[in-house]
């Protein structure tokens, strides 16, 4: 008896070409192959299965009628494997009950996931969705690794493994309480040096966009309180006079139940602009593919 596990399946190719051609140099020139490996080849199978498989008659070679009684089952064999092989995978989200991790920071969350879910309850009901919070330096690390399927963040430089497109684009605003001592009809730069703020950040410590903006034009602004959530800020916004700066999409979202006013940040800032990043392995991937084109069309973008 033959144990699959041991037979190199490269020589059945061999034996279908020999059938073929009815030669063993055209069955070469059809592989790719040099002659003396093609015989090679032939003689190692013969080994194998214990019988001549083809007989030389002149320059042709004459199939056994073991190989006669084999050939048909070895073509049919070949050829699932190679339409298996080429066939792309289906994907069909209504029934799958796939799990997707994606890479989201807070901020987004509130962004890309209420239209997202709302869509899956409807079309793909038993998707399961994991937002994950890491590090933007450990991206790169957990798609390949398969721990993340997608992610969300700022542009960043990232290796050629690490495929990525433009998704979100948002611009800077300032968020402050209603009826704020400081503003009647405008928020202009004076008034907004000369008031106390909050950054945002995950950091202990560093500058925020905004005030890398300010210290391009010599300016500086006086920092009260740094906090973890733009949820947060925006409360403390909405009892005190401090003010935070922070993304139009979440100002407007977060300030909902807190009737803050949004001012329009004012300096010319560049647009905050997202980017989803996925590993060049799952680009073949069509449960990926259709991830990506899902949030690509869901996530607002800035007109």
């Amino acid at each position: 008896m033959v144990h699959i596990n041991r037979v190199d399946l490269n020589l059945f190719i061999v034996l279908d070409a020999i059938y073929r051609e009815g030669n063993i140099t055209r069955a070469s020139q059809k592989l790719y192959l040099t002659q003396p490996a093609v015989s090679h080849a032939l003689g190692r199978l013969r080994e194998l299965l214990k019988d001549p498989l083809f007989v030389r008659q002149g320059t042709q070679m004459i199939p056994t009628p073991y190989t006669r009684q084999l050939i048909v089952p070895i073509q049919q064999a070949l050829q699932t494997f190679e339409q298996s092989v080429n066939q792309e995978p289906l994907f069909e989200p209504f029934n799958s009950e796939r799990r997707f991790a994606i890479g989201l920071r807070d901020v987004l969350e509130a962004t890309v996931l209420p239209p997202l879910l709302q869509y899956l309850q409807q079309h793909a009901p038993s998707i399961e969705i994991a937002s994950i919070r890491i590090n933007r330096n450990d991206i790169e690390t957990e798609l390949t690794s398969g721990q993340i399927d997608l992610a969300l963040d700022v542009p960043y430089a990232v290796s050629q493994q690490i495929e990525h497109c433009p998704l979100k684009l948002d611009q800077l605003v300032v968020v402050a309480r209603q009826h704020h001592p400081a503003f009647v009809e405008k928020l202009d730069l004076e008034n907004y040096l000369a008031q106390r703020h909050i950054i945002v950040s995950s950091r202990r410590k560093g500058l925020a966009l905004e005030d890398v903006e300010l210290n391009r034009m010599g300016l500086k602004r006086h920092i009260t309180l740094r906090c973890q959530h733009y949820f947060a800020a925006c409360k403390v916004v909405s009892e005190t006079d401090l003010l935070v700066t922070m993304p139009e999409h979440y100002a407007r979202l977060a300030n909902a139940q807190f009737a803050n006013h949004i001012w329009p940040f004012p300096l010319h800032s560049p647009q905050l602009d997202m980017h989803l990043y996925w590993h060049k392995n799952a680009n073949k991937d069509p449960a990926n593919q259709w991830l990506r084109q899902l949030i690509h069309q869901l996530v607002p973008q800035e007109n």
